[in-house]
């Protein structure tokens, strides 16, 4: 069953000029000042490609009903100064199943949807049947799957967070070579085409275990 009694946040903060780091740096203490009002960081991305150099995307995590007012506050009050800032409250659909948060570097892409809530059964139908063999294929991890909770009356808003080794199997995985991986294409292209919108940028992770990200990106 996926982590759906939980509230997640989703935070852009746009850091000063040449700034960004220094989020990945207070990691500790942004987890802490959640924790002081029943939440957590759940993790912490810096840009990688599609958005502002010194762009950091966060998402909080809460047991039960939150408000992201509260979870900005939060995080805010332990960052330096930013430029711009933002936080959007969010529920778990058919992933995360639970709250143990991504640890492994790589290409994790950030992909928003916007359609017709009357489309959002389909829409999520054909997540759940692409998603075995997109990451058999691929080496790839869909980390989550969540419907924003203040998106229009009449629409569905979402956010899916997946997971990919590095950007070549990026270009890869949008490229079948096989019939079972056309067959996965064909699942994904028509939910795209269920969608009014979407756009999709790339970022790592910042507060991974396993490795820190060196590269100049921008």
């Amino acid at each position: 069953m996926p982590d759906a009694a939980a509230t997640y946040v989703l935070h852009t903060v746009l850091a000063q000029p040449r700034e960004w780091r220094a989020i990945g740096d207070a990691a500790a203490q942004i987890d802490a000042a959640l924790k002081g009002i029943g939440g957590e960081l759940y993790g912490a991305w810096r840009s990688q490609i599609g958005r502002p150099r010194d762009e950091v995307t966060l998402v909080s995590r809460f047991e039960g009903a939150a408000e992201a007012s509260d979870a900005a506050a939060a995080v805010l009050n332990v960052l330096p100064p930013a430029r711009a800032s933002s936080a959007r409250p969010m529920r778990a659909t058919l992933r995360p199943l639970d709250g143990a948060p991504p640890t492994r570097q790589g290409n994790y892409a950030f992909r928003t949807f916007d359609l017709d809530a009357g489309n959002w059964d389909e829409f999520e139908a054909l997540c759940a049947g692409a998603w075995p063999g997109f990451e058999s294929a691929y080496d790839s991890q869909v980390i989550g799957l969540w419907r924003f909770t203040d998106a229009a009356i009449g629409r569905a808003e979402a956010l899916l967070l997946t997971r990919r080794p590095d950007l070549a199997m990026w270009e890869r995985s949008k490229l079948p070579a096989s019939p079972a991986e056309a067959e996965v294409r064909a699942k994904l292209s028509r939910r795209y085409d269920l969608c009014d919108d979407t756009a999709v940028a790339t970022t790592t992770l910042l507060t991974a275990a396993d490795r820190q990200d060196e590269a100049r990106w921008t």
